[in-house]
């Protein structure tokens, strides 16, 4: 039997747990603590006890057991840390840290520190971390699903290709889903294009284009409007009309459209902006359309005022419909926006390309200078040539 010296008075006090094992595997001492920490009066651990009783099967006692008693066989004379799993006397557990250490060549002493409320702590992160990841998967799920609703809405290159052979759309989301949209419609004597900039991006941007997406097959479809610019006052106030039903809090948010209609047989152009502008390219240069400085949504008592603006195309002028994504992405040496300077700078350099090589050249452009930048916002450039 060991005799309790001062310092083993001292962490009994301190409610350290206290084992002495011999190199034939019996328990040779317990502390006091054992009675207030496991439960046990230290004579009943004793011996072959301590395996039995502290663990919750037989061959879970001999099994940690056999792995302390390798500490022997290859004489490892450091101290050796582990955490083992015990059970009390009434049937509970609790988590110990052992600091396990020779005593001499046929005994161990080993110090158990009660770390049950860390590992409990430690479940309670770790349950919680993984409550958070399931959310957010689900939430991630959930996003991916309103994508491709989103997707089965939003209209492709092919049916632009339809209306105009040479076009292009870079339609670049900066999140999972998507506030810009975009409109084409055709009728006998028409086309229609449309860059739609709606409020935000990410979901609250994605819930105003599929809104968007609403008004426009209203307007265009059910009430035949022909005029630009009766179309953005007719936007405006079915916009207006849509969101605030209830009159319970006023709604400000809303959409910049850039909105153009050419006449098949004639070639004329007619534009009309909220808020966003359009760029025309041709062989005397480039010529920016600016749109009203109102935009669709918003100053609900604010007169607005919508302006058509008629030009006749040449052969090979080139439009570009646009939201302020391209423009506004830092990027660069000096991490600053683009801005439209640089942009019209881009887009005179590429007037005499196939529009496929413009919509490359207009990628590989924002990638070049965004870097390694975060993307900033939704991108939509659409290019087409007459």
């Amino acid at each position: 039997m060991v005799t309790l010296d001062v310092q083993e008075q001292i962490l009994d006090k301190l409610n350290t747990l206290i084992v002495v094992l011999n190199n034939d595997g019996s328990i040779d001492y317990v502390s006091k603590s054992a009675n207030e920490l496991l439960g046990y009066e230290p004579n009943q651990l004793l011996g072959q006890n301590w395996w039995e009783k502290t663990r919750f099967t037989r061959p879970e006692g001999i099994q940690i057991k056999n792995k302390i008693l390798n500490l022997f066989e290859n004489n490892v004379g450091s101290v050796s840390n582990y955490e083992h799993l015990l059970r009390t006397k009434e049937g509970g557990q609790k988590w110990f840290s052992w600091n396990i250490s020779f005593l001499n060549e046929y005994q161990l002493v080993g110090f158990g520190n009660d770390i049950t409320e860390k590992k409990l702590s430690e479940k309670r992160l770790t349950d919680s971390n993984k409550k958070l990841i399931q959310q957010n998967k689900d939430i991630t799920d959930s996003i991916y699903y309103a994508k491709r609703i989103q997707q089965s809405i939003l209209q492709t290159p092919e049916q632009l290709k339809g209306m105009f052979d040479q076009s292009f759309l870079l339609f670049k989301p900066k999140d999972i889903v998507s506030g810009d949209y975009y409109w084409f419609h055709e009728d006998p004597d028409f086309s229609y294009i449309a860059a739609v900039d709606c409020t935000g991006h990410g979901v609250p941007g994605a819930m105003m284009s599929m809104l968007a997406n609403s008004l426009f097959r209203e307007i265009f479809i059910n009430k035949k409007l022909i005029e630009p610019n009766e179309i953005l006052y007719a936007l405006d106030a079915e916009l207006s009309s849509a969101t605030n039903k209830n009159n319970i809090d006023q709604f400000n948010d809303g959409m910049d459209v850039s909105l153009i209609r050419i006449n098949k047989h004639t070639n004329e152009l007619t534009f009309s902006g909220a808020f966003r502008s359009l760029i025309v390219s041709g062989k005397n240069g480039l010529t920016e359309l600016r749109g009203s400085r109102y935009p669709i949504g918003f100053y609900s008592d604010v007169d607005k005022q919508f302006e058509s603006v008629n030009s006749q195309l040449q052969s090979n002028d080139c439009l570009y419909l646009f939201s302020d994504g391209y423009i506004d992405q830092f990027g660069g040496e000096k991490d600053k926006k683009l801005n439209k300077s640089n942009f019209k700078e881009l887009l005179s350099t590429i007037y005499e390309m196939p529009m496929e090589e413009q919509e490359s050249f207009l990628e590989y452009s924002f990638n070049n200078w965004k870097q390694d930048n975060e993307q900033t916002d939704d991108v939509l450039v659409i290019g087409l040539k007459v």
